[in-house]
Formats: C-alpha cells, structure tokens, sequence
C-alpha cells in the first residue's frame, strides 16, 4: 500500500479533472461547423434559384400597351413611379387631396363664373340665387299656354 500514489487534495476538498479537451477535437468541431454553414448557406441559396427561375417562368406576359415597365417588377428604381407609372395613381395624401376637392367645391358654389361663355350662361353663388328666386318666383308657363295644352288633351280623349 505504500505503493499507491494518491493524487488529489490531500484535506479532502475534491480536485479539478485532470485530462482537458484536446486542441484538436475543438478544431475538427469548429471545421465541421464552419463546413456546415457554407454547405447550409449554398443549399439555400440553390432553393432561392430555383424558386426565383420558377416564379418568372410562372409570370404571366406584360401588356404590349404597357412602356417602359422594369423586366424585374420586384425591384423599382425609387424615381419609377414618379416619372412613368401610368395613371390612375395611388393616393399618397387623403386627407390634403379630399381637402383639395372640397375647397374647389366651395369656390364654384359660392363664388360667380362662367358655365359656357358663348352661350351666356353663369352660375353665381347659391344665397345670391335664392334672394334672386324669393324676389322674381318661380319660372311659370303662360296661362293661355296652359289652357291650350288643357284643351287640346280633352279634344284628343273626346274622340276616340
């Protein structure tokens, strides 16, 4: 017994291991896992291909009325829409545009111009117009023009 050699601490608190990892197992993991994010990334990459050459072959053709269209859609130079998109476009600003409209409409209610100018007709503003109608009445027919039309619908039902 006295030939036995006692590694360890010798108060009895544990010890550490004595046999690390090798420097080489952790290379060969690393190498594997390096090897594997490229095969990973190239699989993928050949997915994405793939994909991209079914997708426009899938595509259906762009009208021949239709200029100037980008023979990849997916990828717009940011001045395209500006320039060449046919109309109608899309609303970029609601509100300012409904705003637009209703103060055009306001102007033409209220305010005088001209309807046709050849023929001499005006449109003057609607409060103008009511002060107008409650001082002359309403437009009326003749009375002998209404007695005519009056008479001529009993001759016509008398006879037949």
């Amino acid at each position: 017994m006295a030939d036995d050699t006692q590694h360890g601490n010798p108060a009895g608190h544990g010890d550490f291991e004595r046999e690390d990892l090798s420097p080489k197992s952790i290379l060969y993991f690393l190498l594997v896992l390096a090897v594997g994010t490229v095969l990973s990334v190239v699989m993928i990459a050949g997915v994405y291909n793939f994909l991209d050459k079914r997708a426009k072959a899938s595509q259906p053709p762009v009208s021949p009325l239709v200029t100037n269209v980008p023979e990849d859609t997916r990828h717009v130079a940011p001045h395209y829409p500006q320039t060449v998109f046919p109309d109608p476009k899309l609303e970029e600003d609601e509100r300012n545009q409904l705003n637009g409209i209703r103060m055009a409409e306001q102007q033409t209610l209220y305010s005088y111009g001209w309807v046709d100018q050849q023929a001499g007709t005006v449109r003057i503003p609607i409060e103008r117009a009511m002060d107008l109608l409650a001082q002359r009445g309403l437009p009326v027919r003749s009375q002998p023009e209404a007695v005519k039309a009056q008479g001529s619908k009993a001759v016509t039902n008398g006879s037949e």
